[in-house]
């Protein structure tokens, strides 16, 4: 595990028994960052558990966390592409791509009170760095679509497409998948749509 400090807050890259140990926890805050919009994810923990140990237990994931003193107040989560779900490399096994050099930089979760701090591009600083040391060449994730008219949409809502793009993120034509999960609002599961970003590496 790596530490550095930032705004006073440390940042530690985790993988294996460090990442274990801390699945609880970033279980625990992604639901609750996830219930946000434009997810709106009704989160399960148990699920989530679940998710998070695939990472500890694949040899090329990375997890990212942040403290704040003993509380971990923000996570992202990376993993070479051949490593995650079925879900998420499909939609590039379809279209013949070759998946051993893609890195899939899965999520980000912050607590409201620690954004616009330069953590995100720490998120992906790290996640970045750790995929060239794996030798990908090509990294990607992807974010859900809504309609800009959906009802649950905060006034002051902004995506993070500006962000993205900065960071030499664009959307790639045609490649989505989709994946199921219960709205904080419905009664039931629903398909969503996530459209995939990506970018190379050796840009």
């Amino acid at each position: 595990m790596t530490t550095w400090r930032t705004r006073g807050l440390s940042v530690e890259t985790a993988t294996g028994n460090a990442l274990r140990a801390a699945i609880p926890d970033i279980a625990a805050l992604r639901i609750a960052v996830f219930r946000d919009f434009p997810y709106l994810y009704d989160g399960d923990l148990a699920y989530e558990r679940d998710y998070l140990a695939t990472f500890a237990d694949a040899p090329g994931a990375i997890v990212v966390v942040v403290r704040d003193g003993a509380h971990i107040v923000g996570a992202s989560t990376g993993a070479p592409m051949a490593q995650v779900e079925d879900d998420w490399a499909t939609p590039f096994i379809a279209r013949g791509e070759d998946i051993d050099d893609l890195f899939y930089c899965a999520e980000s979760v912050l607590l409201p009170a620690y954004r616009r701090l330069g953590l995100g591009h720490a998120f992906f600083d790290a996640r970045e760095a750790h995929a060239r040391s794996l030798d990908a060449a090509r990294a990607c994730f992807c974010s859900v679509i809504r309609p800009d008219d959906h009802p649950a949409k905060p006034a002051t809502y902004r995506p993070n497409d500006a962000f993205w793009r900065k960071r030499g993120y664009a959307p790639l034509d045609g490649i989505t998948t989709r994946f199921a999960w219960k709205d904080i609002d419905n009664i039931a599961e629903t398909h969503k749509t996530l459209q995939f970003w990506g970018r190379g590496l050796s840009d």
